[in-house]
């Protein structure tokens, strides 16, 4: 009992589960065959969703109504019905139900019940007649069958939750939808209108090499700037399932580090790392978080702007008072600051600071992508900032036990 107790405190998966139940209720009554039900509200009924054994020999329906006769019973008895054929025979429906082979041998049904509603059950058939369970056995598969039920329904609330929490993050980008539209109309009149005056502009001032020149620059940068922003919204709008892979986080920092050196030695700005010792590890889409961590780094180098200033990266591993190990991430600038009221909508979609026609000029969705990956992996983002002084954002990723 204490074995099946401890294997069934963390399912993995519903099937892992199922079959876990089934084999032990199956080694325990001697019945080597055996399915389990499971609720299915949308529909009312109860559908088998996992046998155990060859089941050539053990037929049963795949769905059960439930005002199918062993349904009810099992919901009225709430208790471990031994012997169908015996128990149930005096129900004259359940002998059109359950085929002949139940009838002949030995079969029982174990209810799974929490707070009073058969969550589930399981029917457990052997092809050879070996009498009703001892008294003990029988006290034995009602404790494992409490168990299972709670752990059944703990993961198919774990599994409602996440589901819940998907619909919930779709919901929300679409929801988006409408910031982006307006946003993206607003973004583009600059752009668009310096296109259009070249174009009206340029037959009649075609030998003004300065004009075509200058003018030239300019609308190629807001090509660019447009293709940036569609690309951008795609990204945004697109459900981005991380690709998770065991990654080694300081190993991460230290090549978008490297990619930012150049820049930051140009204009004068002094990279300070501060790697974590026992080199934290997590499940990471890898590119997603580098995704991440480079428009951080970029946006700090832009925050202190031509130097002198400073960059420092930190990274540590802790655990939370309840034991799960966390990994943390700080990119800090000595740049301009974000003034207090700007902070509440720096995640939000659009909301930018950098509206300069130039190829650096921001679009307002890198850090709503960057909030938006993160959270797809069960991570947090926060920003403090000082006018003045500098901004630090703060990442925390679950880690891998070590």
């Amino acid at each position: 009992m204490t074995r099946f107790l401890r294997a069934i405190g963390h399912p993995t998966s519903l099937t892992r589960l199922a079959d876990y139940i089934l084999s032990n209720f199956s080694e325990i009554s001697h019945c080597p065959h055996g399915s389990l039900f499971l609720f299915e509200r949308e529909h009312h009924h109860y559908r088998q969703m996992h046998t155990f054994g060859p089941i050539k020999m053990f037929t049963v329906p795949s769905v059960m109504a439930i005002d199918h006769p062993l349904v009810q019973a099992l919901i009225v008895g709430q208790h471990i019905f031994d012997g169908l054929e015996s128990t149930l025979t005096p129900q004259p429906e359940l002998s059109h139900d359950i085929p002949d082979t139940l009838a002949k041998s030995h079969t029982l049904a174990v209810p799974l019940i929490t707070h009073g509603t058969l969550i589930a059950f399981t029917v457990l058939h052997s092809p050879t007649a070996h009498g009703t369970l001892s008294p003990e056995t029988m006290e034995l598969l009602t404790a494992m069958a409490q168990g299972a039920a709670n752990a059944l329904d703990s993961l198919l609330i774990y599994e409602d939750l996440r589901q819940s929490q998907a619909l919930m993050r779709r919901t929300d980008r679409l929801r988006s939808l409408e910031i982006i539209a307006g946003g993206f109309a607003h973004e583009i009149r600059n752009p668009l209108t310096s296109i259009k005056t070249f174009i009206q502009l340029a037959p009649e001032r075609k030998d003004d090499s300065q004009f075509i020149g200058e003018f030239s620059r300019i609308v190629l940068e807001d090509v660019n700037r447009i293709e940036r922003l569609i690309q951008e919204i795609l990204d945004y709008a697109r459900y981005m399932e991380p690709q998770l892979t065991d990654e080694d986080l300081n190993d991460i920092v230290t090549s978008c580090l490297y990619f930012i050196q150049v820049t930051a030695d140009t204009r004068g700005i002094k990279i300070e790392k501060q790697l974590a010792p026992e080199r934290p590890r997590g499940m990471l889409d890898r590119q997603q978080i580098k995704q991440v961590l480079l428009n951080l780094l970029l946006n700090a180098l832009d925050a202190v702007g031509k130097g002198p200033g400073s960059l420092r990266v930190r990274t540590r591993q802790f655990q939370k008072p309840e034991g799960t190990l966390f990994m943390q991430i700080d990119i800090e600038d000595t740049g301009q600051g974000i003034a207090p009221e700007n902070l509440e909508h720096i995640f939000d979609p659009f909301f930018t600071t950098k509206h300069t026609s130039t190829m650096n000029a921001g679009t307002g969705l890198g850090l709503t992508i960057a909030h938006q990956i993160i959270q797809e992996h069960h991570g947090d983002i926060h920003v403090a900032s000082t006018v003045g002084q500098g901004t630090t954002f703060r990442i925390t990723l679950p880690a891998l036990q070590q």
